[in-house]
């Protein structure tokens, strides 16, 4: 006798901010949303993020910016993007007729930039969360990064804070002597949710050349080889503060997805997975659906801990 496949409730509670399932597609990865229609539904999507937003149009860097390693890739690609006003004028009308959560994610060089960033993109009307990578160098401290020091941390985010009453992720780097300090500032400071990893510091070397692959030298590892990482950064992360932790780093199945709420996260971010499959977002939603019917489960989150 056939299994009735029963509905499944996937809906995801990030604090105020509600996801029809908890699969976003990941920053950097999906461009404007736009530019994956002709290969997924975008309202199969619990979210997805937008590439990374400046004040001004960026170039990026110079090539080669992107080489494949052992189960990832790094890349330079130097934060390349259309800039704000290009993306409120040509971008963000075109989403208004997708039922799914847009979030812009956005940086800047100064603490004024964050600032100004968020006061301008809370003004726009269909944006459901705003993404903050710190993973930037701070030009007033010296080049430093935002995300390595947890006072930094604290003071861009009260800014962004301060200017915004949007939903507001704040994205951490895995390149810090410890992330529980860095979490802590960032929820002190008024982070709604913490996403995490951002890309782990690689280099590859060209044997012909003799130098980096990569005209930046070194780029950002991404894929399935950071996960391990990934996993215990989100699991130290999820017992320090008490915001919503999205987890990120090498999903590319539902199990993987899994793997990232057993650790503590409520939602995930799809990143390289989208370069190898553009519809990897919803294969893994089937997936946690499968999971859910084959187990008997009515609600996906908030996912059982481990005894």
């Amino acid at each position: 006798m056939q299994r009735e496949n029963k509905a499944v409730d996937l809906s995801a509670q990030l604090g105020r901010l509600t996801l029809k399932n908890p699969v976003i597609a990941a920053s950097g990865t999906f461009g404007y949303g736009l530019e994956y229609l002709p290969f997924v539904d975008l309202n199969r999507l619990g979210g997805f993020v937008t590439k990374g937003l400046s004040l001004k149009p960026k170039i990026g860097n110079p090539v080669p910016r992107m080489v494949e390693t052992a189960s990832g890739m790094l890349n330079a690609i130097g934060l390349e993007n259309i800039g704000l006003d290009k993306f409120l004028t040509e971008k963000l009308p075109l989403l208004h007729a997708y039922d799914t959560r847009i979030i812009v994610n956005f940086f800047g060089d100064t603490v004024e930039e964050y600032r100004e960033m968020a006061a301008s993109l809370s003004a726009a009307e269909r944006i459901d969360a705003l993404e903050m990578n710190i993973s930037c160098p701070n030009v007033e401290k010296g080049g430093v990064q935002f995300s390595a020091d947890p006072e930094m941390v604290r003071a861009v985010v009260e800014a962004v804070r301060g200017a915004t009453d949007q939903f507001l992720i704040v994205k951490l780097s895995p390149n810090v002597s410890d992330i529980v300090p860095i979490a802590q500032a960032a929820e002190k400071a008024g982070a709604d949710a913490l996403s995490l990893i951002n890309t782990v510091i690689g280099m590859a070397m060209d044997l012909e050349t003799g130098r980096p692959t990569l005209a930046n030298q070194t780029g950002g590892l991404s894929g399935p080889a950071i996960k391990p990482i990934a996993l215990a950064m989100v699991a130290r992360a999820a017992r320090a503060v008490n915001i919503p932790v999205i987890g990120i780093g090498g999903i590319r199945s539902a199990e993987d997805a899994l793997e990232f709420f057993l650790a503590g996260a409520q939602a995930v971010q799809v990143g390289t997975a989208n370069f190898i499959d553009p519809a990897a977002t919803v294969k893994i939603i089937d997936g946690l659906t499968e999971h859910c019917q084959k187990r008997g489960i009515g609600k996906l989150l908030p996912f059982p801990p481990v005894a």
